[in-house]
């Protein structure tokens, strides 16, 4: 059975990676979004459930409303824990593992919406069978309100984590960027006049280029690609080439090899 495990875990692996694919594009009852880290953490997954309260906001296209957060554990046990708040869906297209508190342990980060108070950023943690809420932004303040992430990680070189995402990318289009220390996220810095998403779209252009230590993004009118970093608390943008397609970021974002 043991000469086994890693054959279960690689199959596990590369279902999740299918679902991911299709889920955008699925509406049925069992539509789910997962990604997996079985060293770690184990399969995380987004699943919509046909009786869930329905947002109607559709800003991501195709893809299902999501209700519940669910942790298949990495243990031999394979421990399911799943949390499912009240009022709220999950408006992402998949969860997201980083370390974000230091321990060795990936959290779950993905954008939770209220049915009144619109999206917010929200970082969950897997522990002793638990699924809990670690800490989150502030809610945008108002319903059908998205934010769309960037990139999770240490973006300035600090040793402390940072995320950083799109507040209302078809409205405000401004780059926020908070820090992760003590049990909650404080607020860094700002940028406007910047933007990863059109309405619709079942992805999230741009991200995160760790060879340079910058975001890119597209302008606010999408005529140019923007690689934006932080330094000393402060966001910097410059122009690093004509927007075209979601390819110029994809483009963009390529390190050398």
């Amino acid at each position: 059975m043991r000469l086994l495990r890693p054959y279960v875990r690689r199959a596990r692996l590369a279902l999740c990676l299918w679902l991911v694919s299709l889920a955008p594009a699925s509406a049925d009852n069992a539509a789910r979004s997962c990604v997996a880290d079985w060293n770690s953490i184990g399969e995380v997954c987004l699943i919509h459930s046909p009786d869930g309260a329905q947002y109607g906001h559709d800003v991501l296209g195709a893809t299902p409303e999501w209700h519940i957060l669910s942790v298949m554990s990495s243990d031999p046990l394979h421990t399911v824990t799943a949390i499912r708040q009240p009022g709220h869906i999950f408006e992402d297209i998949a969860p997201r593992l980083a370390d974000v508190t230091g321990d060795g342990i990936p959290e779950i980060i993905v954008v939770q919406s209220s049915m009144d108070r619109g999206a917010r950023l929200a970082v969950f943690r897997s522990a002793g069978g638990t699924l809990s809420l670690l800490a989150a932004t502030p809610y945008i303040g108002q319903r059908n309100r998205w934010l769309a992430p960037v990139a999770v990680g240490d973006l300035d070189g600090d040793g402390a984590v940072e995320l950083a995402y799109i507040d209302r990318p078809h409205l405000t289009k401004r780059l926020r960027v908070w820090r992760y220390a003590n049990g909650a996220l404080g607020h860094v810095a700002d940028l406007g006049n910047l933007t990863n998403h059109r309405i619709g779209w079942n992805f999230i252009a741009g991200g995160w280029r760790p060879c340079a230590s910058e975001m890119i993004l597209a302008s606010g009118d999408w005529s140019r690609v923007m690689a934006v970093r932080l330094e000393g608390g402060s966001l910097t943008a410059r122009d690093v080439g004509t927007y075209r397609a979601p390819g110029s970021l994809t483009a963009a974002m390529a390190c050398p090899p």
